[in-house]
């Protein structure tokens, strides 16, 4: 499954809603780090067909980030059942991440 934009308008529908866990990426286009995590996520996303991976600009979307209180990102939160289960902050290797879903 591909990544899904997550934006202020749509973020009930895609990840409060969703029907299995969601994986969230707060991220930016100039932070070195989540540009180092952002291919893990994508791969992340191709393989595990039982989550739903999202990104979330905080440039373009500062409302969700402080709603969540993202300070640093790269962020990852995992959402089940439209509740934050799980935060992880850092580039973490995938092994990792696969654990924060599962």
């Amino acid at each position: 499954m591909s990544v899904v934009t997550i934006t202020k308008e749509n973020f009930e529908a895609e990840v409060l809603q969703a029907d299995k866990p969601v994986l969230v990426d707060f991220w930016a286009s100039w932070c070195g780090p989540c540009r180092m995590l952002s291919p893990v996520v994508d791969e992340i996303a191709e393989e595990e067909s039982g989550i739903k991976v999202g990104k979330v600009n905080v440039d373009e979307q500062p409302e969700l980030a402080e709603q969540f209180g993202v300070s640093s990102i790269p962020t990852l939160i995992v959402f089940r059942d439209g509740k934050a289960v799980q935060t992880s902050v850092g580039v973490r290797p995938k092994a990792a991440i696969l654990q924060m879903i599962r």
